[in-house]
């Protein structure tokens, strides 16, 4: 059994949402036989098999809008979806995909600079695999180098003590990395500057206002009263844009495809 595991993608500007697949990507004759399944939830066949539940499907779906729907600023959307994802989950009575699913959303809280224990996960952290477990020491900023390997690559550098982010493109592979470094002091204003563009490309409300306080507080220190005003200003823009977003918000269900 492998340790090491994917991220899959919610959609084409948010690759590697989660820190593991929930369930093999694609359906009918496109299903390919999922190697990395043990990792996960173990699907029973491949396309030549007897069609396959709808309900692990459903369930990353909803982890996937519910990651979603926090980076965005919507507590009320990720919550419902997360209570949907537990419950599907639930039904197999497998530790992995409940554990991914609490995984993925703490990783959208060290994404936004929330750092608080993965509650949801410790207390599947027995049953969990090497891989998870790993990956939940590192977004604690707790994980030893040596066991880096164990991570998604985009974290391993990271995890090992090097000073670059992801260079991949993976907008929330970034932030997670940029939080991690934030959390273990060795964060510098060339990777919180890196964060607030990334969070700033994919709209992401939360984690933008997040690297953008982190970035007012460094320009604050450093005596630069342009560079506050400016920071300043585009935090009044993204909270202006909070603030006229419609109440009844909501997430549609996103197309899924493997990474």
């Amino acid at each position: 059994m492998s340790n090491r595991f994917a991220l899959p993608v919610i959609r084409k500007s948010v690759p590697a949402l989660l820190p593991l697949p929930l369930a093999g990507e694609g359906r009918g004759e496109g299903l390919r036989c999922a190697t990395a399944l043990s990792a996960t939830l173990l699907l029973a066949a491949c396309a030549s098999g007897p069609q396959q539940p709808d309900w692990p499907f459903e369930a990353k779906a909803a982890v996937e809008r519910a990651a979603l729907a926090y980076l965005e600023g919507n507590t009320r959307v990720e919550t419902f979806e997360m209570v949907r994802a537990r419950s599907l989950l639930g039904r197999s009575g497998r530790a992995e995909g409940l554990a991914n699913a609490e995984l993925a959303q703490c990783a959208t809280r060290v994404a936004s600079l929330v750092f608080e224990p993965c509650a949801g996960f410790e207390a599947l952290r027995i049953d969990a695999t090497p891989g998870q477990q790993a990956y939940a020491d590192h977004l604690r900023g707790q994980l030893s180098p040596a066991k880096a390997a164990l991570l998604p690559e985009a974290q391993r550098a990271v995890a090992a003590g090097g000073s670059a982010l992801p260079a991949s493109g993976d907008a929330l592979s970034q932030l997670v990395a940029a939080g991690v470094r934030l959390k273990s002091g060795r964060a510098s204003p060339a990777v919180v500057e890196q964060a607030v563009e990334a969070a700033s490309a994919q709209g992401w409300r939360r984690p933008l206002l997040a690297w953008l306080g982190v970035q007012r507080k460094l320009a604050g220190q450093g005596g630069q009263a342009d560079e506050l005003a400016r920071i300043d200003r585009r935090i009044a823009r993204v909270e202006a844009g909070l603030s006229a977003a419609p109440a009844n918000n909501s997430v549609v269900a996103l197309p899924l495809k493997a990474p």
